[in-house]
């Protein structure tokens, strides 16, 4: 595989349909994510407590089944998708994205108007159906977008802009701040969506061609990783376990005022955009590993920098150092960033034209929505009991341990496997 990105060579080449294209996607993928991290994470809660002014008990319910039914409709979308041919058409993905988008412009112009737990409800669903709807169609064409070797750097470039700006901004966290910022992103983005999947144009034409040289993903040319393989579903649980350790963590952190007051919420703006400048050096640095290093080895460097950041935020804690150490903050904007590329890049490398529907949507429906929101209710159910903020952060840091324990014995088994496998085939040949 060329050491080289593509991207820069179809540029010099004047190829300008493909450059635009990955752009395309960083855009849908970083706004797309944004909205998740802000809007949807922190925005539906701030609604539901402050605003609505139900109890975390029952807020913990209502993102519990924001995420079961997301990932249903995920999987449902995906399937029709792989089912009807739609997996295989840029402009039906397209128009997808254009609907969801639409709806998601709806639902953050009405959200700071509810006032009442039926219209929290109501607009838990409504955004869980069109994020469910959202994540295949969305993933699903970088399949056509996105040239195989560049994956891993396209997916750093969504990470980055999602991170980097909402590290920044906007300043207060709350759900009417979140819903000016996204509707204000999101009208432009219509118009560009709304123009490109109207009809039949060049561009989409030439970008459906793209799928005979972008279609079969990176692993998919090695080995043969579906729905019904053990590989695909160890990658989704662990892909679920670093969705799940991050949320879970970051949640009962930024309820924090000691410790959110001096890194993500500082009044210092050095202070945030130190954070954004590690999500984006992570980010980069995930490029790096995913295009260099196997997929167990991946995760190895995920989920020891989890350890090693939640380690921190617990010695903070249990010697009451203050939440002014910016080591901390930069040390988790660093693992995000790492596990967050590998998200916006693994599915597509798993997958074909034929199966990317499923397969995105089972990769970040259950490892990615799933895990977090699950996580996020747990987050809130534990603060609603009582949990101490020392006994959470340690439970975050041993589930960190654990996972990379977990994966360092896969790297092991599969070593001395392939031992044996050599020591075999030398015996045959003496």
């Amino acid at each position: 595989m060329s050491r080289r990105v593509q991207l820069v060579e179809f540029a010099r080449d004047g190829d300008w349909s493909v450059v635009a294209g990955a752009g395309l996607f960083v855009a849908l993928a970083a706004g797309g994510y944004y909205y998740n991290i802000t809007f949807v994470q922190l925005g539906l809660v701030d609604l539901g407590t402050t605003v609505v002014g139900l109890d975390g008990d029952t807020v913990s319910t209502w993102m519990a089944g924001f995420a079961l039914l997301t990932v249903a409709v995920a999987v449902a979308t995906g399937w029709t998708m792989d089912r009807r041919g739609w997996s295989r058409s840029v402009l039906t993905k397209l128009r997808l994205v254009t609907l969801t988008v639409a709806a998601q412009l709806l639902l953050v112009v009405v959200a700071p108007l509810v006032r009442s737990p039926a219209g929290f409800g109501a607009l838990v669903v409504w955004c869980s159906l069109s994020l469910g709807v959202a994540v295949p169609a969305t993933f699903a064409l970088a399949v056509d977008l996105v040239p195989v070797p560049d994956r891993g750097a396209v997916g750093a470039a969504a990470t980055a802009g999602a991170f980097g700006i909402g590290a920044v901004y906007p300043l207060e966290w709350d759900v009417v701040a979140f819903s000016r910022v996204m509707a204000v992103a999101i009208v432009p983005a219509l118009v560009v969506l709304g123009t490109l999947a109207v009809r039949e144009n060049a561009l989409v034409a030439r970008w459906d061609r793209q799928r005979e040289r972008f279609g079969v993903g990176r692993f998919r040319r090695t080995e043969d990783v579906t729905t019904r393989t053990l590989t695909f579903w160890v990658l989704v649980l662990l892909l679920f376990g670093a969705f799940f350790v991050d949320s879970l963590g970051f949640l009962r952190i930024v309820e924090t005022p000691s410790l959110v007051g001096g890194s993500w919420q500082s009044p210092d703006v050095g202070v945030r955009v130190a954070i954004a400048a590690s999500h984006v050096a992570g980010a980069i640095a995930a490029a790096v590993l995913y295009r260099n290093f196997g997929r167990t080895w991946l995760f190895c460097w995920v989920f020891g920098t989890f350890a090693v950041t939640h380690l921190l935020y617990t010695f903070a804690v249990r010697f009451d150092t203050g939440g002014s150490v910016l080591a901390m903050p930069l040390f988790y904007a660093l693992a995000v960033s790492l596990y967050t590329t590998f998200n916006f890049a693994l599915w597509a490398d798993l997958s074909t034209p034929a199966d990317v529907g499923l397969h995105t949507a089972v990769g970040v429906g259950v490892a990615g929505w799933t895990a977090t929101f699950l996580s996020t209710a747990l987050a809130l159910s534990f603060e609603a009991r009582g949990v101490t903020l020392l006994a959470h952060l340690e439970l975050v840091n041993a589930l960190a341990v654990v996972l990379t324990l977990v994966v360092g014995t896969l790297l092991y088994v599969r070593w001395a496997l392939a031992g044996r496998e050599r020591d075999r085939r030398r015996e045959v040949r003496q």
